[in-house]
């Protein structure tokens, strides 16, 4: 008669059965989560062991080794065992670091969003382009970032400014509150400032009784500008080029040969405008389709947000994504 442990001797050893252990993937993702546990021990127990007692600490240390041996070695059980008695660990007497943890990531992304803000705020903020009356500077779907430092510190949502770098410059392509509605932005061009006289003539422009230097470049030119915002119809237009060229700036304007308003200007017979002190006088590049100063008067300095950068990005009319426009410099 033969003995239970006689006959287990007898029975032949199990075989393997196709497909029960883990996988090569599975052995990776737990050396790849071991090793992110161990540091992350070993990151507590620097922070937080003098809260523990040398024994824990030890202890915690011991099977922090024993893990990265594992998982360096690629032992797949040792590693799930070690990982199991750190998680086990650090839940009894680490549970306060993880929660001390959860603060610091929620202030490191307040701190964040507080930066965001104040940069928004102070030096640089995003805007849209929707029409086109900056044609061909600005299309209509340019997205600008606009520097907001150059001018001067405002206190945000107020016109009051506590530092003045300089003021705006002719030719520079700005960004402002419009005068007859503080609810809008506008962005225009500035081509006078205080104490010039302004005239526009048969589309030419006029700064203190001289023409401004200025080049009309060959044929028609054909552009997309949006015709209905509620709708999204797009409509091509065509139009003469002409490069100005005020304060050092060169820039194009275009001009409809047959506008339904030239944009003669004074309206009233006067020879000339002169502009107003701490005020700018703005023109769209898009000089017949452009609601500007010629109609409403000169923008104050207050008023002035910041000026136009680059473009980061540009989508619209029926070549959706404009790559080519991307990185534009608002000259």
């Amino acid at each position: 008669m033969t003995s239970d442990t006689d006959e287990r001797a007898e029975q032949p050893a199990a075989v393997p059965i196709l497909g029960r252990g883990p996988s090569s993937w599975q052995k990776r993702r737990a050396r790849k989560e071991g090793l992110s546990l161990a540091r992350s021990a070993r990151r507590a127990l620097h922070r937080h062991g003098h809260r523990l007692s040398k024994a824990t600490r030890d202890e915690i240390a011991e099977v922090t080794t024993e893990l990265e041996t594992a998982a360096r070695k690629e032992d797949h059980d040792a590693t799930c065992a070690a990982m199991v008695k750190l998680d086990d660990l650090e839940h009894r007497h680490l549970a306060f670091a993880k929660k001390s943890a959860s603060r610091e990531y929620a202030n490191s992304i307040g701190m964040a969003v507080l930066v965001a803000l104040l940069l928004r705020a102070f030096v640089v903020e995003a805007f849209k382009i929707p029409t086109g009356s900056m044609i061909p500077t600005l299309e209509v779907g340019d997205y600008i970032f606009v520097n907001k430092f150059i001018y001067g510190l405002r206190i945000p949502f107020t016109k009051i400014k506590f530092f003045e770098w300089r003021k705006p410059k002719r030719g520079e392509v700005i960004v402002f509150i419009y005068p007859s509605d503080p609810d809008k932005d506008f962005i225009k061009r500035i081509v006078a400032v205080e104490g010039d006289r302004v005239e526009v003539r048969k589309d030419v422009l006029y700064i203190n009784g001289h023409e401004v230097p200025h080049e009309e470049l060959d044929g028609l030119r054909p552009y997309q500008d949006l015709v209905d915002e509620r709708t999204g119809q797009w409509d091509e237009k065509f139009a003469h080029a002409v490069r100005e060229e005020v304060n050092g700036n060169s820039y194009i304007t275009i001009h409809e040969p047959h506008p339904s308003y030239q944009g003669d200007f004074p309206r009233d017979g006067s020879s000339s405008y002169t502009v107003p002190p701490d005020s700018v006088f703005v023109l769209g590049d898009n000089r017949n389709n452009s609601h500007d100063s010629r109609f409403w008067g000169p923008v104050p300095l207050e008023n002035i947000k910041g000026k136009a950068m680059v473009v980061w990005w540009s989508s619209g009319s029926p070549a959706g994504v404009r790559w080519d426009r991307l990185g534009h410099l608002v000259e």
